[in-house]
């Protein structure tokens, strides 16, 4: 594990931080977009571009570019996947409490469909939150898959005690958005865990999480975990932490790869700043230096195409 030394220093309206993406191998020449909320999510989803994945700049005005309308009203922690349909697909979590998500698609990122609420643990009285639902697109199984995490009364008494609350991973995955698998267990690695951050890297499947872990030493820092086998496991071990908890707690990881490296941002949400580390072969992480937009909270990077990042450039 290393030690990460990261401040969020003001300037000029602005705070340098660190951060991550997602999605397979990209070429130089891709752009990069970062969908975030502030404050408590109450505003909506905000949106900032980037042309070489590690300086920011915020799109749209400063204006929200989705603002809540279902659930709770809240749109915190904001997924993007861009699918076969060239269309992009948001999810986000709704409120603190929701038996479900929020749901949107969009052709430009800007102007977005009506939003949709999913509740896919409505089945579970004892379910106590739906937290961070992240979206990723399989090319292998041709379908989406949703992640979230949810802390269901009774479930894992080993990890009962954890925390003041007790989460796992569970995932649901469709085609069409319109029908839906029932939800299922998707990760269990026997501890209190969160923001599970699924990505591909040369064929192989990893998830980057957050140990939730507060007793009865906190842990809340961010493991990366492998499939032996395809997108829904089965999951091996947890690697050793990459994140310090000395420095800060970490949580609401993205990954992407740009050029020869994978970045994997960070909410430093305890310090109120973001962290960023670099990686090839995700054993060894270096801190790296980003500039983002001031107030950022855990979003997802995504890469877009040039002609998509001059479009929203234009619309500022």
């Amino acid at each position: 594990m290393i030690g990460l030394r990261f401040t969020c220093i003001q300037c000029a309206g602005w705070a340098v931080v660190v951060m991550s993406l997602i999605r397979p191998p990209v070429s130089a020449a891709t752009d990069f977009a970062f969908t975030f909320f502030r404050g408590n999510g109450e505003a909506g989803v905000y949106l900032a571009l980037s042309d070489d994945g590690t300086n920011w700049r915020e799109v749209n005005g400063g204006r929200p570019i989705l603002v809540p309308r279902i659930g709770g009203k809240l749109t915190r922690d904001p997924s993007v996947s861009r699918g076969p349909d060239g269309q992009y697909h948001m999810v986000w979590t709704s409120s603190w409490k929701d038996d479900g998500f929020g749901l949107a698609h969009s052709k430009d990122l800007l102007n977005w469909s009506e939003q949709e609420y999913i509740p896919v643990n409505r089945d579970e009285p004892g379910a106590r939150n739906t937290w961070a639902p992240e979206i990723f697109y399989d090319d292998a199984s041709r379908q989406y898959l949703v992640l979230w995490s949810t802390t269901i009364d009774g479930r894992f008494a080993e990890t009962q005690e954890s925390g003041d609350m007790n989460h796992r991973i569970y995932c649901a995955t469709t085609q069409d958005f319109k029908t839906w698998a029932p939800k299922r267990l998707f990760y269990d690695g026997g501890f209190n865990v969160i923001d599970a951050f699924l990505f591909s890297k040369d064929g192989r499947y990893g998830v980057v999480v957050k140990d939730e872990t507060l007793r009865p030493r906190p842990q809340k820092n961010l493991r990366v975990v492998w499939s032996t086998a395809g997108v829904n496991g089965p999951w091996g071990e947890a690697e050793p932490a990459f994140t310090d908890t000395a420095v800060s707690w970490a949580e609401g990881p993205a990954v992407i790869r740009v050029g020869d490296r994978w970045l994997v941002y960070y909410d430093m949400y305890n310090k109120g700043g973001y962290g960023a580390v670099a990686t090839q072969d995700f054993k060894s992480f270096t801190p790296v230096q980003v500039t983002l937009p001031r107030g950022i909270r855990h979003g997802t990077v995504f890469a877009v195409s040039a002609e998509t990042a001059q479009r929203l450039r234009a619309a500022e």
